[in-house]
């Protein structure tokens, strides 16, 4: 019997680019799809019960083999395998390095690819960059949560960590708010403040500028876009925000309890969160595990009973498929916890994927003409 040849796509970042990856909305399209499909259990991830983020390389402080790369800040290599059902019906991975001292390299602090492959056969049918895969889907998560979340006569919109994450989540919270009119940017170095209202300005039309302090930004924001360095957690009050406050959280953050027990928690994906108590039971070390993730202090106090335990908790994919309503009055204050999960980056993926290959956008690399042993 013949083997079979075996051809696939390559797309690097311009092909990306051409095949509409900067496309806010229609990104945001795409993760909603994700969102519905989650809710309907047809999809799979790694861990035992195929919720995991993913598996990662931690390195140690010290090791005796000179060549062995040590620990440092945000370094670290992860592959994040998933498999999506509905139209999308496909494996892949997400795999990245990251290491906090690239940038003066001139690289970004993770360089990510996506790899696609046949569900059936295991074949390779895509490896792309995904630096802005990942990017924008970020971006879209919180731009799925806006659009069912968020009151539509939102005028003022917050922006807390002025880096490249939260440009992306900000452009997927204007992909969704038309009635914003001013913008306040808060980041710990002034600068960056004062670059990304510049940008907000220029590309939306609104009155944008830096916020003094933390509470200034927090007071104003109508929706609140929270997407800071895990380095430097944010410390937020409860007294700072307004009535009906809608805050995505795409970055760590702690506050006082009556942060979390006063608002109407929604989870990007109920399963991932109790996948990660699993993990940090198993790490032998809760505090210091829960300090690491984006929903660890609202895991204390699930732990503490100060609010309902993950499993009577929402989803915003079950709020996407009409399960459990979405914003139900102009008066609640909604947290919308979003850690980032790998049928994100696979449905993007995929979908710019499909457009390249209808379009003649990327290069066709060769596997094998004929397997040699088979």
């Amino acid at each position: 019997m013949s083997g079979k040849r075996t051809d696939f796509l390559y797309l690097s970042e311009p092909d990306l680019i051409e095949a509409g990856v900067l496309d806010m909305s229609r990104c945001v399209d795409v993760i909603e799809e994700v969102f519905s499909i989650l809710s309907k259990g047809d999809y799979l991830m790694g861990g035992p019960k195929h919720n995991s983020h993913g598996m990662g390389i931690v390195f140690p402080k010290e090791t005796p083999f000179p060549n062995m790369p040590v620990a440092g800040p945000d370094r670290r290599f992860v592959a994040m395998p998933a498999y999506l059902g509905g139209r999308f019906d496909v494996c892949g991975v997400k795999w990245y390095g990251s290491n906090a001292a690239n940038p003066p390299k001139g690289l970004p602090r993770s360089v990510l690819t996506v790899l696609l492959n046949d569900k059936d056969t295991g074949e390779p049918l895509c490896f792309m960059s995904a630096n802005l895969i990942s990017a924008m889907r970020t971006g879209a998560v919180p731009g799925v949560g806006t659009r069912y979340l968020s009151r539509k006569d939102s005028e003022a919109c917050s922006v807390i960590g002025c880096g490249p994450i939260n440009q992306s989540c900000f452009h997927g919270v204007m992909s969704q708010m038309k009635a914003i009119k001013k913008v306040l940017c808060y980041d710990l170095y002034e600068e960056k403040s004062k670059a990304f209202a510049e940008l907000a300005a220029k590309e939306f039309g609104v009155e944008a500028y830096a916020a003094a302090t933390l509470e200034e930004a927090m007071r104003a924001g109508d929706v609140i876009t929270i997407a800071a360095s895990r380095l430097k957690p944010l410390i937020l009050d409860s007294t700072w925000l307004k009535k009906g406050v809608t805050i995505l959280l795409s970055g760590p953050a702690r506050g006082d309890d009556a942060l979390w027990i006063n608002s109407r928690l929604v989870y990007d994906h109920v399963q991932l969160h109790e996948a990660y108590v699993e993990e940090a039971i198993a790490s032998g070390n809760k505090a210091e595990y829960y300090a690491g993730v984006i929903g660890g202090q609202i895991y204390t106090l699930i732990d503490e009973d100060k609010i309902q335990p993950l499993e009577d908790s929402v989803s915003l994919g079950d709020i996407v498929n009409g399960k459990n309503p979405g914003r139900q009055n102009g008066e609640e204050n909604i947290i919308f916890v979003a850690c980032g999960m790998a049928v994100y980056d696979v449905a993007w993926g995929y979908d710019l994927y499909k457009y390249s290959l209808e379009k003649g956008i990327g290069t066709k690399l060769n596997l094998w003409n004929e397997p040699l042993w088979k």
